[in-house]
């Protein structure tokens, strides 16, 4: 299945495909959809990032975020980067701030903020504010929510994403 250390296109097919019927599988067949996912890989060498990765996805979609957390830790340790790291790094803040250790998500995801911009841009700010709310720290997180929301409202954009700033900002 996986040539050079890569894997191919028809495994990712194969993943996305087992992804699009997840709601097939209501809560009592979880463990049903988790073995899906680890067939698939089943088929990745031992040292892939992508194995544990996927299987974290798997258990943090069914409820188990306690379980993910080791899992999208060890995807990263083994080099998962790019989109996917990306996606590691969003899912893994979002997992720790529900098993209560929201500070280290939001040190994780503060310098996302800064990193090259894709289409999770607005999930890491999403996840960012929703860890920093768990830290009572909702005006960061509103600032956060409404500087992304900004550039996708017909108008206004501008007027929001001032008041996102002086949410912030220390007053004069």
């Amino acid at each position: 299945m996986c040539e050079g250390g890569r894997v191919n296109r028809e495994w990712e097919d194969r993943v996305a495909a087992a992804w699009a019927t997840f709601d097939d599988y209501p809560e009592e067949r979880a463990a049903e959809f988790r073995a899906v996912i680890d067939a698939l890989v089943a088929e990745l060498p031992d040292d892939s990032p992508l194995g544990p990765f996927e299987q974290a996805c798997a258990w943090d979609s069914t409820g188990h975020s306690d379980r993910a957390v080791p899992l999208y830790r060890e995807a990263l340790a083994r080099g998962l980067h790019g989109y996917q790291g990306r996606r590691a790094r969003i899912q893994l803040a979002s997992s720790l701030r529900n098993t209560g250790h929201a500070e280290e998500g939001v040190k994780l995801l503060t310098p996302e903020l800064d990193g090259p911009s894709d289409e999770l841009d607005d999930a890491v700010r999403a996840c960012l504010a929703l860890c920093l709310s768990s830290l009572g720290r909702d005006r960061e997180g509103l600032s956060l929510v409404l500087g992304a929301l900004a550039p996708h409202l017909p108008r206004y954009q501008r007027s929001m994403a001032n008041y996102a700033r002086a949410l912030v900002e220390p007053e004069d």
